[in-house]
């Protein structure tokens, strides 16, 4: 059983960046590939990054990459996501989530936990 915790979500100007945290709990988190997907209302769930649990492979979405970073320290337990040149685009609610032994990275129906999300908003 592992619980995740967003923190760090909130109002930034565009072009501003922002960092999201992941707070986990539970065994083993090293062992499992964390992911990022974001949902705007009314809009599905989306693949946004994802990191394997040495750290050492990312994967990002088309629309993210160059911008955004994810990152993990299995020390603290924690994930996070460096998002920079933010657009209004980029809002949403970003949910992070912990895959066990999956392979499909970016498929949100991959992962076996959840957080509650956290809102970030990009005005103009």
């Amino acid at each position: 059983q592992v619980q995740l915790v967003e923190s760090g979500g909130g109002l930034v100007q565009a072009g501003g960046p922002l960092r999201l945290s992941c707070a986990a709990s539970g065994h083993f988190f090293s062992l499992y590939t964390m992911g990022w997907f974001r949902q705007a209302p009314g809009k599905e769930r989306e693949f946004v990054a994802a990191t394997t649990g040495n750290g050492g492979s990312g994967y990002y979405s088309d629309s993210v990459k160059g911008r955004f970073t994810i990152s993990r320290d299995n020390a603290k337990y924690t994930v996070y996501l460096q998002m920079n040149s933010l657009n209004p685009e980029d809002t949403a609610v970003y949910y992070c989530a912990a895959d066990w032994r999956g392979t499909n990275y970016t498929d949100y129906a991959e992962y076996d936990y959840w957080g509650q999300g956290t809102q970030v908003t990009v005005s103009s």
